[in-house]
């Protein structure tokens, strides 16, 4: 590592301000000087150390900065690394305008907008590649991130985005810069937590941390983050809990993270989040900045689930969660009067999956689920979260609320599928009866299915046209949306649908069940 040469360069410019600009020499600055010594000035000073129970985070620091380390990715490429002028030009996935949005940079041309939401990974160092291997590969720098060890024979945890993409992985340890090669043992995307390894280091013991009891964490607690902000080896930030169960931010797919206040910047990410007493209780993530840097909003995936992670990444070497396979939407109030429900309490089911453990159980849409093993479902994001942390096989049992009456459902869950569904919401036209104050809807024909991207499964009418000031527009729906049910009554046509919406005239609001880009929801529609 290169020293800085910016306290030279200080030091040059505060000389230049105090010297004179013309008239200078040595010998008059030697004239002018005093010919006898200046008396010394009184000064008071303590050599003593402060007293032992002198309030610091010192110790807590010390404990826990040896399990902290630097890790550094490298690319292989062949060939001639490409030129991108600006920021990031060493690094090949600065090419992609995706990658450059994720991280809040400015497209080539400049007309993007920085993404508040980022992780905390750097921009790589300068430098071009740093050599070739043995096939004649470069070795490209791809970034810069943190790591806590968590086991004396090397297992380390980190983030997903930190070590995702590099054909190597370098570990640095301490203040004494050793730097071991590491290997990849597992990732899990979802919650953003790698697990790496130390390579070549049998029969060596590595200062590991102590993992504490995340759910415990409370609003106001101290917390500490330490890690490799900028390339700052082991830097300490202080600050306090700001919340626990924080979601719903579109960072990853399972979200409950801890917020904390501490300062946490780029570099930080996979970094240790530690308690008072030095134990380590989340992995650093992701921060909230419009400028970049810090601005006192950080999260950290809780240590209970990183925890998790690792051990189902170490068992089977992938994490397997439970699957009930339904889509969930939170109560609205129109919810809770479209379905006669007393509060909005629980989470509606808008959609059960063909042959999903929810459909052999008998689970149905409408259904409302209050409860999970006894224990109160407050949003959607809770009751995936205890689904996920759930081994496939395991029995779960669902208080649900139907038709007003309550019942109660145990499901085998089985194994949450890997893949995301993408899907297609391509315009159309078509010429059908209006419906609903401003909705157009067609039958789904071969070609419709097509045009829109709609599975085979899925029965209904597609929505054609919606007139953009229409109240249906102003609930949500949206061309290509397939209307499923109007008023609990199951559509498959579009005379049906016509049909239907005619006897519903004189209702002032109208209840849609429709599936939108793979998934369903219920949408309450008041007319006039």
């Amino acid at each position: 590592m290169k020293k800085m040469s910016y306290p030279k360069l200080g030091a040059a410019l505060l000389l230049s301000a105090l010297l004179p600009i013309s008239g200078f020499s040595q010998e008059k600055a030697q004239a002018e000087a005093p010919a006898t010594p200046q008396p010394m000035p009184t000064i008071k000073y303590d050599p003593t150390p402060l007293p032992a129970n002198t309030p610091s985070y010192a110790p807590v620091v010390e404990k826990v900065a040896p399990s902290v380390v630097t890790i550094s990715t490298l690319k292989l490429v062949s060939g001639k690394a490409p030129a991108n002028p600006g920021l990031g030009k060493d690094n090949p996935l600065f090419n992609d305008p995706t990658f450059r949005r994720f991280f809040g940079l400015p497209d080539e041309d400049g007309s993007d907008t920085p993404n508040p939401r980022r992780r905390t990974q750097p921009v790589p160092p300068k430098g071009g590649d740093t050599g070739k291997n043995e096939k004649g590969s470069k070795r490209q720098p791809l970034g810069l991130g943190s790591g806590v060890i968590v086991s004396p024979d090397g297992y380390i945890l980190t983030n997903n985005h930190v070590v995702e993409g590099a054909d190597e992985i370098e570990v640095t340890i301490g203040l004494a810069q050793h730097v071991y090669k590491a290997k990849k043992i597992g990732t899990d995307p979802s919650t953003d937590i790698a697990v790496i390894k130390i390579e070549g280091a049998t029969g060596k013991e590595f200062p590991a941390v102590t993992i504490a009891d995340s759910d415990k964490m409370r609003a106001g607690d101290i917390v500490i983050a330490v890690g490799n902000p900028f390339g700052l080896t082991q830097s300490a930030t202080m600050g306090v809990v700001s919340a626990t169960g924080r979601g719903g931010m579109g960072i990853i797919d399972y979200e409950n993270f801890i917020q904390t206040d501490a300062s946490i910047n780029m570099g930080n990410s996979g970094g240790a989040l530690v308690d008072f007493q030095g134990r380590l209780v989340g992995i650093n993530t992701a921060i909230f900045s419009r400028s970049g840097g810090n601005q006192g909003i950080g999260f950290a995936v809780p240590s209970n689930l990183a925890r998790s992670v690792m051990e189902s990444l170490l068992k089977t070497g992938k994490v397997q969660r439970g699957f009930l396979g339904v889509g969930l939407q939170p109560l609205t109030d129109d919810l809770v009067k479209a379905f006669n429900l007393k509060s909005d309490e629980g989470v509606l089911i808008s959609e059960v999956q063909p042959k999903s453990p929810a459909e052999k159980a008998g689970v149905q849409t409408g259904d409302v689920v209050v409860e999970i093993d006894n224990k109160p479902v407050k949003s959607t994001r809770e009751l995936q979260l205890t689904i996920g942390a759930m081994a496939p096989g395991a029995k779960v049992e669902l208080k649900v609320l139907r038709e007003g009456k309550e019942k109660k459902v145990t499901i085998d869950l089985g194994e949450r599928p890997n893949k995301n569904i993408a899907a297609n919401d391509k315009p159309a036209s078509s010429a059908d009866p209006d419906v609903l104050d401003g909705v157009t809807v067609a039958d789904i024909e071969p070609e419709t299915r097509k045009e829109y991207n709609i599975p085979e499964s899925v029965k209904g009418v597609v929505i054609t046209a919606i007139d953009p000031d229409s109240l249906s527009a102003a609930a949500g729906l949206q061309k290509g949306d397939v209307v499923l049910e109007i008023d609990r009554e199951r559509i498959t046509s579009a005379k049906q649908a016509v049909e239907a919406s005619e006897k519903l005239k004189k209702k002032d609001k109208v209840l849609l069940r429709v599936q939108s880009k793979n998934a369903t929801r219920y949408v309450v529609v008041e007319k006039k």
